[in-house]
């Protein structure tokens, strides 16, 4: 039995006799061993594709996933680690808000906005990867200029989300908790150095003048296959 497999086994041992119900949330949920690490769920992307056409630039459209669905991750808790599982349907009540706040950020600083849902700049979605984030940006913030070169070099290749856990449920051996229904508002889309569940590639395009002579550069953040 090799050591992750031991940790695994003793962490959900642990749960099993310390957790009072398997609708009971993780405890200090987080994304690496260390106590003090953040709890956020990524797409780790694989790759950088770069595709060049006629275009001044002077939009951008950022497409990516910010995460999975039904694709296992591991993640922490106080007893150790677990897999953790995002259902497909766990966004349909959080996307359908009306009032809807999230913005897409840079490594989850609030203060490095790129695009948010409530001025039209960025819309949310879910689609059979999962979480589909589409943002038009400004070429000319100094952010969007800032994280442009490092998408197209692969410098920063991740996306995260920032959440509320609403309802999930622990596996009956305790080894795995799957998120049922989560709560974004408020939260975060962002791009990431670093994050939890790898899976995606990214890429960058310009496109030429739209029929409404506005040109647009594509940041294009897509997942990866298998």
């Amino acid at each position: 039995m090799t050591t992750i497999t031991r940790d695994v086994a003793a962490a959900a041992a642990e749960r099993r006799q310390n957790v009072r119900q398997r609708a009971d949330r993780p405890s200090q949920r987080r994304s690496a061993e260390p106590a003090g690490s953040r709890a956020s769920v990524r797409a780790a992307l694989a790759g950088v594709q770069l595709r060049d056409a006629a275009g001044d630039g002077s939009v951008l459209e950022f497409t990516g996933h910010a995460s999975v669905t039904e694709r296992g991750y591991e993640m922490w808790d106080w007893y150790g680690p677990y897999t953790e599982v995002i259902s497909a349907d766990a966004f349909s009540e959080t996307l359908a808000r009306a009032d809807l706040d999230v913005p897409l950020v840079l490594g989850h600083d609030q203060l490095r906005r790129i695009a948010r849902t409530t001025t039209g700049t960025l819309d949310l979605s879910i689609d059979d990867t999962g979480l589909l984030v589409v943002a038009r940006l400004d070429p000319a913030d100094v952010d969007v200029a800032y994280i442009a070169p490092k998408l197209r070099s692969g410098l920063v290749d991740e996306m995260s989300f920032a959440f509320r856990i609403e309802s999930g449920v622990w596996s009956p051996d305790w080894t795995q908790y799957r998120i049922e229904r989560v709560d974004m508002h408020r939260g975060d889309t962002a791009i990431v150095g670093y994050g939890a569940n790898p899976a995606t590639d990214a890429g960058l395009r310009q496109q030429a003048r739209s029929d409404s002579s506005r040109a647009r550069a594509l940041l294009e953040l897509a997942l990866a296959g298998d």
